[in-house]
């Protein structure tokens, strides 16, 4: 379609030199062999009535022209906002096929911004323009060829000025822009980083009545981003009226050039009107693929990024779209954690060494000690979130690695210490992930009973299940949230449910509330815990005291009480 445009494009100029020629010297109709053969076969009658077919013809080349310009600016808008789709959503593919590790050292902001505004910028900053470069440049072109066969030392001379000039301009400028762009793009990541720290936290900001502070911190990334966009926009458009001045200089020297090689105005005129249309034409094209080119440079350093990312990060493999019922082989027997020796990236320090733990089937099992002792390391190892440089996670005595941890995680429940809740109904909520379609109201309600949240549901919520709970939960008391945690965690009827500190930041009733609900699934669900409040963990079949990432007591409540100090300090009865 490019080339259909520029062909037209040069037609509808070269059509306004016969035009011109039989204006200015309507006898020239009789004297040109072509003028005078597409005059014979027209059927005018005279002159006056070829003159008004010529303009008509002039007329519907140049409307055809302008309506295949629109066609092609229409397909590459769709082409590049399609593009935007294609990149945003394979790349939150490649973001979420990686492993748990990964998302430990990047801050979220990074990714939200690469995915709802980067690639956006880098799309509309680099693709587009590409695309318009090569269709402005097709057309120059064309119509370069056509200026350079009606007068060729004009043509040239002409062409050799303008993009002496444009590229003077550009490669004064090229650095500037590389720097310009990679400022920006990096002020637009804090800028993002600060939204969402801010509204994340909004109930911290406005208890400690910082908002104020919270603003300052937005001010500067966005001010930043502002003037990084507003040098390379200046740097865009600024040439464009210098150039003005120098094409206008141009038609100068070009009518005195023309006066000299055909003696008058009047000779000259036709192809100084087809010099001044081509020039007119010609202006824009030559301005955008500057503006153009000056967007791909300054975007260099945000495509490079995306780049890098679509070229080094995990594909989206069969593993991560395994279908819902596809799950490890059932009944469970147990699960070992074997000499796992663990440590986080960017750190040669062990925060697990040589861990042996075995749990049993439908036991409930704690895992309890000091902050920093290594147990939510281990559960996260549990859950097949992070895995060993040492050691081994053997399920019934297969080891899970990547071929078979989604079957593995298929039949664990997690129950957070921060229960998210998506601004949905209870039961989305509850089956969190599920389509609306396929969402199991039997299963829903059966998970809320076991959690002790059916009562509360059907009895003081207005809707019942339907009832939208808010942004995180914002209409719920902090225990109703782990309720819907719990329920949320049974749902696909897992062998195990593990409970992160998920009774920590409740109130004594409570937490009394939540540990019934939880202890209704004993004997029929493995369950594991961790917990700060011994008070939880009195009725496991089993818990293991761990110190900095080894187990260095286990056994009942009552039999740590007895060989344990370090448990009896932290049970308070020492």
């Amino acid at each position: 379609m490019m080339l259909l445009v520029a062909l037209v494009e040069a037609i509808g100029v070269a059509s306004i030199l016969p035009l011109i020629s039989v204006l200015s010297d309507p006898e020239l109709v009789e004297r040109n062999s072509v003028l005078n053969t597409i005059y014979q076969h027209s059927g005018m009658k005279n002159i006056d009535d070829f003159i008004l077919f010529l303009g008509f013809a002039f007329l519907f080349i140049l409307f055809t022209s302008l309506a295949l310009k629109a066609s092609s600016q229409w397909a590459q808008i769709h082409f590049t906002k399609m593009r935007v789709h294609s990149l945003s959503y394979r790349l939150t593919q490649r973001y979420l096929a990686q492993e748990y590790s990964w998302f430990l050292v990047r801050h979220t902001s990074r990714i939200t911004t690469t995915i709802l505004a980067e690639i956006n910028k880098v799309v509309s900053g680099s693709l587009f323009p590409a695309m318009q470069m090569i269709a402005h440049g097709i057309v120059s072109l064309f119509l370069m060829i056509l200026l350079i066969l009606i007068e060729p030392l004009l043509a040239l001379g002409a062409a050799a000025g303008l993009a002496g000039a444009y590229g003077l301009i550009y490669f004064s400028v090229r650095q500037r822009l590389s720097r310009f762009g990679r400022w920006r793009q990096e002020a637009n990541r804090q800028r993002y980083k600060v939204i969402q720290e801010t509204f994340g936290g909004v109930k911290d900001v406005k208890v400690r009545g910082i908002e104020k502070l919270m603003v300052d911190r937005f001010k500067k990334p966005s001010l930043d981003t502002a003037r990084q966009e507003i040098k390379v926009d200046i740097i865009k458009e600024i040439p464009g009226f210098f150039m003005q001045g120098f094409v206008f200089g141009g038609i100068v020297i070009i009518m005195l050039y023309l006066l000299a090689a055909y003696g008058s105005m009047m000779g000259a005129l036709p192809i100084l009107a087809t010099f001044a249309f081509a020039g007119y034409r010609l202006m824009p094209a030559l301005q955008s693929i500057f503006k153009n080119l000056t967007s791909l440079r300054s975007m260099g350093p945000a495509l490079d990024s995306l780049i890098e990312d679509l070229r080094t990060l995990e594909p989206f493999n069969d593993q991560h779209h395994l279908p819902h019922d596809q799950r490890m082989a059932q009944p469970l027997e147990g699960i070992t954690l074997q000499g796992i020796h663990y440590h986080y990236p960017n750190t040669e320090t062990w925060a697990l060494k040589n861990l042996n733990i075995f749990i049993k089937a439908h036991q409930q099992v704690a895992l309890v000690g000091a902050t920093g002792s290594g147990k939510s390391t281990t559960v996260d190892l549990i859950l097949g979130l992070l895995r060993g440089q040492k050691g081994n996670l053997l399920v019934d005595g297969v080891p899970i690695d990547s071929s078979n941890v989604r079957l593995w995680q298929r039949i664990i429940g997690y129950v957070p210490q921060d229960i998210f809740l998506s601004d949905d109904t209870v039961a989305g909520n509850v089956a969190f992930g599920q389509p609306k379609d396929q969402i199991d109201m039997d299963a829903v309600v059966k998970a809320c009973k076991i959690a002790n949240l059916h009562d509360f549901v059907v009895n003081e919520l207005p809707e019942g299940y339907q009832t939208f709970v808010g942004e995180r939960g914002t209409r719920l008391s902090g225990g109703q949230k782990q309720r819907i945690g719990i329920a949320r965690a049974i749902y696909h009827d897992p062998e195990v449910i593990v409970m992160d500190e998920a009774t920590s930041a409740l109130d004594n009733t409570t937490e009394r509330a939540i540990m019934e609900a939880v202890d209704n699934l004993a004997g029929q669900k493995t369950v594991i815990m961790i917990a700060h409040r011994l008070s939880t963990v009195k009725n496991c079949d089993v818990i293991y005291y761990l110190n900095h990432g080894e187990v260095v007591a286990q056994g009942s409540y009552e039999k740590l009480l007895e060989l344990s100090p370090e448990f009896r300090v932290m049970a308070g009865v020492a």
